[in-house]
């Protein structure tokens, strides 16, 4: 290796370099953060969160000090099976499309509905979310995807946040938010409704992001004991987790409870 004896000795009795207790005192305010995001944060939320809590450091560092730690964000690559195209309605425009994004909240709703595996059966989680701050605005789950789930989502909405007449909700075009009751409901708040283009499913991108970022970070390795556990999970989640603590690159890494109360 041609190190002399006494190099050798000199180097055992040099102890750990400064910048080694460094990394690793960084290392460990990054365990604690990657621990209470729920191990869903990657490197660039957890360089968010050091700088919200006053330490400088580089995005490279704490990218390196994560891969040496072995700390990896969850992800999961969602696969959605298509609503029945049979029942498709095609009366509802794209209202979205053409115009701007919105500049406060409760102007544009969007909402959609997804499968979740709890032992060998499926349970239909709705979500409604605001466009302004990616706030999960009302939620429901149930057996069965129906019209009533997805009403029930709605209405949890409607009572949390009481929107002005004028409000666009989008969604796509499945029977659960083309039936008579969901469009009744909609008009008796004054609102209108939207619908995705005819196999554009990009038209309701954000709902499709929520479920891609809900899966990866909560469902995904997790076993759940039936529909009382799932519940109460997605529960903590939504709640409190995504909507007031996690934070969102689209939103300048705020909450959506944060963006709102900034923008207010």
């Amino acid at each position: 290796m041609n190190v002399s004896t006494s190099g050798f000795y000199a180097w055992l009795k040099r102890g750990v370099s400064q910048r080694a207790r460094r990394d690793a005192a960084l290392t460990e305010r990054i365990k604690q953060i990657f621990e209470a995001s729920r191990e869903t944060y990657g490197s660039p939320r957890v360089h968010q969160a050091l700088k919200r809590q006053g330490v400088q450091v580089g995005k490279k560092r704490v990218e390196r000090l994560m891969r040496e730690a072995g700390l990896k964000a969850r992800v999961a690559r969602v696969y959605r099976k298509l609503v029945g195209l049979h029942r498709f309605y095609q009366r509802t425009p794209n209202l979205r499309k053409d115009l701007p994004k919105p500049t406060a909240s409760n102007q544009h709703w969007a909402a959609d509905l997804t499968y979740i595996r709890v032992g060998k059966r499926w349970l239909y989680l709705a979500a409604v979310i605001d466009l302004y701050s990616r706030r999960i605005v009302g939620w429901s789950l149930g057996k069965q995807k129906t019209v009533s789930l997805t009403r029930a989502s709605l209405q949890m909405a409607l009572r949390n946040r009481k929107p002005k007449p004028g409000l666009i909700f989008h969604t796509d075009r499945g029977v659960e938010y083309r039936a008579h009751e969901i469009q009744a409901l909609l008009k008796q708040h004054g609102i209108q409704a939207s619908a995705n283009r005819p196999g554009m499913c990009t038209d309701n991108a954000e709902m499709e992001s929520f479920f891609h970022t809900l899966k990866g970070e909560l469902i995904k390795e997790s076993t759940f004991y039936g529909e009382m556990h799932l519940r109460d999970k997605l529960a903590g989640y939504i709640q409190h987790f995504y909507n007031r603590i996690r934070l969102h690159s689209s939103l300048n890494y705020l909450s959506p409870v944060e963006y709102e109360a900034v923008t207010a």
